[in-house]
């Protein structure tokens, strides 16, 4: 872990794939607004195991473990730097571990506060506000957190390493808290841009940082008015789907990968150039590759641009 930068009260945001991609869109946006850059990346054969192999057009094809990486922002203003923690998968046996792993390099930074981000799936409409939820390691966060007037989460649970990497923290004597961001429970596997701008809108405030939020807003709408206005036609012309209706619709479209085209990829190539001169424009990148569903296949290629 390199130790020649002098932080100023850092505090670590860790954020993995999840409900909605609420926290991990929410840490992307992050990187890329606050023109982050890499840290350090963890040894994924530390904590993963290969568990197949992808085959593609007869061939077997070598895969990749999934990666583990911290990235800085210096705060200009000296109050809170921020490390934000990427993961592109949680360990499937090795959680804990890594939990500590993560905590041990965190408090070697000198940070003082760790948060999670994550989602919480409710009744809640597409039009609706969304609201966010927060659960605190201790009692001074709690008391921001009520301030702020958050909606407290007052009982449950928090699943994976969400909660898990919050229950080390609290063992370390590090501060911080979740922050639970709402979706309709009925598009829990699509992704809901409103709740990662409700989690920032919440943590910039916490924080103290400036953090510009126009593309997600814009993006959120738009994501917004569509789910709306699926559900509406959905709530017309189909009162209820069997459940072997829904395997097959489901089966059909994984059966169906994502072929890009030419001007598709140059597209994608000329996003790509524009982002890495302005990082800023990283997550107008995300959102095309989001969108033509191979975000997965330029993952590597984009988080490239913040070492």
């Amino acid at each position: 872990m390199p130790n020649e930068e002098k932080l100023h009260d850092p505090w670590l945001v860790a954020a993995w794939p999840g409900m909605s991609g609420v926290a991990i869109s929410a840490g992307y946006y992050l990187m890329a607004k606050l023109g982050m850059h890499l840290l350090i990346e963890f040894p994924a054969a530390e904590f993963f195991d290969l568990e197949h192999i992808e085959v593609k057009d007869g061939l077997i094809v070598s895969r990749r473990l999934p990666r583990s990486r911290l990235f800085l922002w210096n705060d200009p203003n000296k109050q809170h730097d921020l490390i934000v923690f990427i993961g592109e998968a949680q360990p499937p046996v090795k959680g804990a571990a890594f939990c500590r792993r993560l905590i041990e390099e965190a408090k070697l930074l000198g940070v003082t506060r760790v948060f999670t981000f994550a989602a919480m799936a409710t009744q809640m409409r597409p039009k609706n506000p969304s609201r966010v939820f927060g659960a605190a390691i201790e009692r001074d966060t709690l008391a921001q957190f009520k301030q702020l007037d958050l909606n407290l989460l007052e009982s449950g649970t928090i699943s994976g390493l969400n909660g898990v990497l919050l229950g080390m923290a609290a063992g370390s004597g590090l501060a911080g808290g979740c922050l639970l961001g709402e979706i309709p429970h009925v598009f829990s596997q699509i992704p809901f841009p409103k709740a990662s701008l409700a989690v920032l809108e919440f943590f910039s405030v916490m924080a103290g940082i400036e953090l510009d939020l126009d593309e997600l807003q814009t993006h959120a709408k738009n994501v917004e008015k569509t789910l709306e206005d699926f559900l509406v036609r959905m709530e017309h012309t189909v009162e209820n789907i069997e459940p072997e209706q829904r395997h097959a619709l489901q089966s059909t479209a994984e059966s169906n990968p994502v072929r890009l085209g030419q001007k598709e990829r140059q597209n994608i190539d000329h996003l790509f150039q524009v982002a890495r001169e302005d990082k800023s424009r990283a997550y107008e990148l995300k959102q095309e590759l989001d969108r033509l569903g191979v975000f997965g296949e330029f993952e590597d290629r984009f988080l490239d641009l913040f070492k």
